[in-house]
């Protein structure tokens, strides 16, 4: 089933903070983004999201950006077009 890209884009952080055992608070607290703004991110509220604040949840996650999207739910053929 293919996904669009805010859903992959919260698959993948749910993944992440999950592997940290890590709350989505902590990650406001280390991110500097607000938790309101991740829950959003989470739920699939926006229909995009901008690479500056995935740029700063990666920096709070301790990864970077290519991290983020090395993931088989940004492979093309999982996106809808």
């Amino acid at each position: 089933m293919a996904l669009q890209l805010n859903e992959a884009v919260s698959a993948r952080l749910t993944e992440l903070l999950e592997a940290r055992n890590m709350t989505q608070y902590q990650l406001a607290m280390k991110s500097g983004v607000p938790r309101s703004t991740i829950s959003n991110l989470v739920g699939c509220t926006y229909p995009s999201v901008k690479l500056r604040i995935l740029h700063e949840l990666c920096q709070g996650l301790g990864i970077d950006l290519c991290e983020f999207f090395s993931s088989p739910l940004f492979e093309e053929n999982n996106l809808e077009p």
